[in-house]
């Protein structure tokens, strides 16, 4: 017993005892007195126990003077007062009577060494305060591997492991389960060094730490833990907002003390092997091996392709037409009419195409001064709101004019995607340093029961897999690139069947969706470095590109003279993208930006169901609405008369309902995901304008020959086991990033790949296949020669 003076007039008793491991020691302290429990245990360099202090107070209203415990170590000192108070949201303070903490144990570089340590108790309450202490070994302080450990945890009560590296192990995966959804919990990897952050407000200051309902899993690999071995720390969150539950308590009164109930929660930890090195060769021989081998059937094919145009009986005096532009989808019998056709037209058509000079400069050409016919002649008005249209109507300008048009969308998209690429990967670039220094998990939305990290990727996996859409992308604008090659020297040399027949060939937009699959890719890639809700547009926004340039191509084969130009459809996907942005941004829950984009979606529809039916011969000025009364009058009041574009009509009416329906279900339902929604939206509306384009064909006469059948019923199902994957729903930020990981899963392709991956791959392979469909229908067109006109280009157009 030690007296010691304070200012000469009051004593404070010190008591130092002689304590014991696993021994209840029931006492009491008060201002008067100070207690010191003395402890000694011998340490192993080859084996390590843990230390836990566990301390009740047993007196009432011990909370305006709490017990003040300082635990001193050789090389660390932890210290805590009991009732513990945490604080939530809006301060809130929650009082914990019962606590239990794990000592640090430093490393020794003695064989066994006998370590000191004291527990010091004091308060400043005058009346004193009972309370009971215990200190207990951990006998289960060190983790193994492949060995599952349960135990109990609090938010006075966090509880955390050790695991060292074992031998030929460089990277491990820590999970930790609990079948409990509730409390909200955090797993936290933190190096071996004293102090351990082990409470709600400091686990987040060292280290890697995710929060967790029932699932949580880092990845860590020995290169960040110089000591070969790292911390498992598990602490219970005072509140469960984190993890998306309710805030139990509100509102609070100010300096009110809330009774939080039980938080306990039982969780089970296991620490895993990861993958080794050659899994991630064989995950990156797969990837290649699997895009490289459609380089490898499509030279295949070219090669068959060429032969049997080599083989290919030719009819005296006409070129012979190169199967890979028009055969390598196409039977001897369209051949065959092919080059009958070309010998009944040659007589007449041979006199106009001798005097065109092919070798003018396109820089002097403006697309205004060159229609086949003069203005004079006719009036436009007269050509395009014919009853019957043909092609020959609507491919009046000349192909020159046209084909530069058309090369502006490659050009502009190439330049779009860099300028839109750059400051993207700067971003993620960004956003992975910030969660490789932070150590904060929840930043980006992981399977991170699949996520092989290489360098300072967290999830290399995800990015190997976009590979496809790149070397996809690529394959599809050498494949254009052949074809244009092969149209162009058959124009140089005057071959009929390029010149005359068919519908107009212009690859300027093959070449901009080539472009648009190759941008996905590096975009998607870039999305799944850190994906979240905030970066969510860079997978999508090319998507958009993608389904509007299809829309685009498939109206372009039969519209060439008055399909958008590069600069209106890029401006109108440049506005797509914009209310994209502003839907992720402020359009969850808010009813305001659902009602003013629901309007807009509704009368864009409405505008283009005009533009379509009227084949751009209409003006929006201020006469509109009196023109819209007059027609009115006159065809439904006056007189009842049908609609003059049969055809034309029922597919806008099956559009107006199909984007009205969409719209309304925005409206009610306003989903969390807006970038799918509006996705859907395009998809929907290809979809729906992809299938006219195949009716009109049977309806016209034309037949989908026997290779444009198959690539369409091959990427329909490669399309439908696409879907199938991507639904499967690894994670999702419109959740918590804790609900977000119930919903990982383990890899299923190589311990390498999980089922996003398969997406990736698949959805690749659709795309591809899906841009064959449309190089297909280009030349998979017949010529019904009772249907032929005046003009060379005879395919009837859809009324």
């Amino acid at each position: 017993m030690l007296l010691l003076s304070s200012d000469g007039s009051k004593t404070k008793t010190v008591v130092q005892k002689d304590a014991e491991f696993d021994v209840t020691y029931n006492d009491t302290v008060t201002s008067d007195n100070q207690i010191i429990y003395a402890f000694n245990h011998t340490v192993s360099r080859n084996k390590t126990e843990g230390v836990r202090v566990t301390v009740d107070v047993l007196s009432e209203g011990a909370e305006s003077s709490p017990i003040l415990f300082v635990v001193r170590q050789k090389q660390a000192v932890l210290s805590f007062q009991v009732p513990l108070i945490l604080r939530g949201l809006y301060q809130r303070k929650y009082p914990y009577a019962h606590v239990g903490r794990t000592l640090c144990q430093p490393p020794t570089r003695s064989l066994t060494e006998t370590q000191y340590f004291f527990v010091d108790v004091s308060t400043l309450s005058s009346l004193g305060t009972h309370y009971q202490l215990r200190i207990s070994r951990v006998d289960s302080f060190t983790l193994h591997t492949d060995k599952k450990f349960s135990f109990t945890a609090s938010p006075s009560q966090p509880q955390y492991f050790k695991y060292v590296f074992p031998d030929g192990v460089d990277t491990v995966i820590v999970k930790v389960n609990s079948e409990m959804t509730f409390p909200c919990s955090v797993m936290s990897i933190q190096d071996i060094q004293c102090p351990v952050y082990d409470l709600d407000n400091n686990v987040a200051f060292i280290g890697m730490y995710q929060t967790m309902t029932k699932t949580a899993a880092i990845t860590v690999q020995r290169k960040d833990f110089p000591s070969n071995s790292f911390y498992v720390v598990v602490v219970v969150k005072t509140e469960d907002e984190a993890c998306g539950g309710p805030l139990r308590f509100y509102p609070l009164r100010p300096d009110e003390l809330i009774d939080a109930g039980n938080r306990s929660k039982t969780l089970d930890v296991v620490v895993s092997p990861a993958i080794s090195s050659d899994v991630y060769v064989m995950g990156m021989l797969f990837c290649l091996g699997i895009f490289l081998s459609f380089y490898l059937l499509t030279f295949l094919v070219a090669c068959v392709e060429n032969k049997r145009s080599v083989d290919r009986p030719t009819v005296p005096g006409v070129t012979p037409v190169s199967p890979y532009e028009y055969g390598s989808f196409v039977t001897d019998k369209r051949t065959v009419s092919s080059l009958s056709l070309s010998l009944r037209l040659s007589e007449r058509s041979l006199e106009s195409v001798a005097g065109r000079s092919r070798q003018e400069s396109l820089s002097s050409i403006e697309e205004d001064d060159y229609d086949t016919l003069a203005d004079i002649d006719s009036d436009k008005n007269i050509v395009r709101t014919k009853k019957y249209l043909c092609v020959s109507d609507l491919a009046r300008k000349d192909k020159r004019v046209l084909s530069k048009k058309y090369q502006i969308y490659f050009w502009n998209i190439a330049t779009i995607g860099v300028f839109y690429a750059l400051p993207v990967i700067q971003l993620v670039i960004t956003y992975q340093t910030v969660v490789n220094v932070t150590g904060n998990q929840d930043i980006c939305y992981y399977n991170f029961l699949c996520a092989h990290p290489l360098g300072n990727l967290s999830a290399f996996n995800n990015i190997l897999s976009n590979l496809g859409y790149v070397m996809l992308g690529l394959l599809f604008l050498l494949i254009v690139l052949q074809r244009d090659v092969i149209h162009s020297r058959a124009l140089d040399r005057n071959d009929l069947n390029a010149l005359e027949c068919g519908i107009p060939k212009h690859f300027g937009l093959f070449y901009a969706m080539g472009t648009a699959l190759m941008m996905e890719g590096l975009l998607s890639a870039c999305y799944h470095v850190c994906p979240n809700y905030t970066n969510f547009q860079f997978d999508t926004s090319f998507m958009y590109m993608i389904a509007g340039l299809c829309v685009l191509k498939l109206y372009q084969k039969r519209h060439p003279d008055i399909n958008a130009s590069a600069y209106t459809a890029y401006a109108c996907l440049a506005a797509v993208i914009f209310f994209s942005v502003l839907g992720v941004v402020f359009g969850k829950g808010n009813m305001v930006f659902w009602i003013v984009f629901s309007v807009l979606h509704i009368l864009a529809t409405m505008l283009l169901s005009t533009q379509l039916y009227y084949m751009g011969r209409w003006r929006l000025d201020s006469g509109i609405l009196r023109r819209i009364v007059y027609v009115i009058y006159t065809d439904c009041i006056r007189q009842c008369s049908g609609p003059m574009y049969i055809d034309r009509m029922v597919l806008l009416v099956m559009g107006n309902i199909v984007n009205w329906s969409l719209a309304a279900y925005g409206l009610l339902k306003t989903p969390n995901d807006f970038a799918s929604y509006l996705l859907a939206i395009a998809i929907c509306n290809l979809l729906l304008y992809f299938a006219f384009y195949i009716i009109m064909k049977l309806r016209s006469g034309e037949r989908i020959q026997c290779m444009a059948m198959v690539c369409i019923l091959f990427t329909a199902v490669v399309w439908g086991f696409a879907l199938f994957f991507f639904f499967q729903g690894l994670s999702t930020w419109q959740k918590t990033p804790a609900e977000s990981r119930e919903h990982n899963r383990d890899c299923i392709v190589l311990s390498f790949f999980d089922d996003h991956d398969i997406w990736h791959f698949l959805s690749s392979i659709a795309m591809f296949g899906s841009f064959l469909v449309s190089v297909c229908l280009v030349c998979a067109c017949t010529v019904d020669e009772d249907k032929a006109g005046d003009h060379s280009v005879m395919l009837i157009e859809f009324k």
